[in-house]
């Protein structure tokens, strides 16, 4: 069986990191609060720092100074310990979104239809997979 390996992880955190780049630096936002911001408005039910701790599996320190800077520049309110993006945020997002976009359909380039269904077939069946791993390891 033919497997992406190790690399393949690697190499798309780093596209996604290089095409996120022009964006964060015209924001002035580190990388790590952009992400932080996208994944609160794209994972509604996602709503703390300890969520994005757990979720993204980023350092709490990282992830704590991060969310204070966005809290500060008016981007995230703090309501108790949930976390929501704010009206300020909605260009970020949105720019945020279409980079998302555009990545996913970067990552899909040169290939067809069908070869594009097989690929979400199989997410979906291996996504099931670890979904019966980990409530087996419970």
């Amino acid at each position: 069986m033919n497997t992406p390996g190790i690399e393949f992880g690697r190499k798309t955190s780093a596209a996604y990191a290089a095409l996120c780049k022009p964006l964060c630096q015209k924001l002035h936002l580190p990388q790590t609060a952009f992400d932080i911001l996208m994944f609160l408005a794209n994972n509604p039910g996602y709503q703390t720092a300890s969520d994005v701790v757990e979720v993204r599996k980023l350092k709490a320190n990282l992830v704590s100074v991060n969310v204070d800077r966005l809290v500060q520049e008016g981007y995230l309110v703090r309501r108790r310990t949930l976390l929501r993006c704010t009206e300020k945020a909605c260009p970020i997002i949105e720019q945020g979104r279409a980079l998302q976009e555009e990545f996913g359909a970067r990552l899909l380039e040169h290939t067809n239809e069908a070869q594009r269904k097989a690929f979400f077939e199989t997410m979906d069946i291996i996504n099931k997979n670890l979904d019966a791993i980990l409530e087996g390891e419970t």
